[in-house]
């Protein structure tokens, strides 16, 4: 059960910023004793190649419209990232569990990705760059407690993953459904005459 609420939280976490996952998870196999946590997360080039990811992330999801490439671009990493570490939080257990943790894993990934991919193009439409700002340092906050803590308490850790998930798809939707009344509206509207 521990290993199915840890890969469910960090798969939700891995959907938001798959290298900060690894960073938090590898980081802990180092310095505590979790045995919980594959070592290969542990293994120093896994911690500078995440360590470097996650910078080059933490700048670029900052910038508005950068934010937004890095999103296209991490719809195949984070679902896959979330995938890989329910496998690996999986262990020695049989193929099925493995299968059962990875879908686990790499289901909640794209689901959050989703929802935070589709919440930046909604901040995207502001024209100042503070509302990314704050919306990263955020996703990076949550991200960074919800993963630690699911070290210590995964069934708690997996509800509040699953409140951030069911919060995420909630407003990807009503901004979804703004967008198309928008669209709607406009598409509809009178021509301007022009007075000549």
């Amino acid at each position: 059960m521990d290993a199915l609420a840890l890969t469910f939280s960090s798969g939700w976490a891995s959907g938001i910023n798959a290298y900060l996952v690894v960073l938090v998870l590898g980081i802990a196999d180092r310095v505590g004793s979790f045995t919980d946590v594959p070592d290969v997360l542990g293994r120093w080039d896994v911690l500078a190649v995440a360590g470097f990811l996650y910078a080059m992330e933490f700048i670029a999801d900052k910038i508005p419209y950068i934010d937004s490439t890095w999103d296209a671009i991490s719809t195949a990493v984070r679902p896959t990232a979330g995938a890989v570490i329910g496998v690996l939080l999986a262990g020695d257990a049989d193929s099925l569990d493995q299968a059962v943790l990875g879908v686990v894993g790499g289901g909640t990934a794209l689901l959050s990705h989703l929802a935070k991919a589709g919440g930046r193009l909604a901040i995207n439409s502001s024209p100042e760059p503070v509302t990314n700002v704050v919306a990263s340092l955020s996703e990076d906050v949550a991200v960074l407690g919800v993963v630690w803590f699911s070290l210590q308490h995964p069934e708690a850790a997996a509800a509040i993953a699953g409140v951030l998930l069911l919060a995420g798809l909630v407003m990807l939707l009503v901004l979804g459904r703004l967008v198309r009344r928008g669209w709607r509206r406009w598409k509809n509207r009178d021509p301007v005459r022009q007075v000549v």
